[in-house]
């Protein structure tokens, strides 16, 4: 498995879904590439928590 150059849907801008994500993805069986980078997915989880730094919710 080579490494991918993927799109991120939320800015746009490439970023490398390397040979061990792939294999880390399909280790925990999850069928779909990942649609955003690394810097998206962490900002996405931020908002899903509530914008709290620490990991606690309100």
């Amino acid at each position: 498995m080579p490494d991918k150059t993927l799109i991120c849907k939320d800015c746009n801008n490439e970023f490398v879904y390397t040979e061990g994500e792939q294999a880390f993805y399909k280790e925990k069986g999850f069928e779909n590439e990942p649609q955003r980078c690394m810097e998206c997915r962490r900002a996405k989880k931020q908002q899903r928590r509530g914008n709290d730094t620490r990991g606690f919710r309100r």
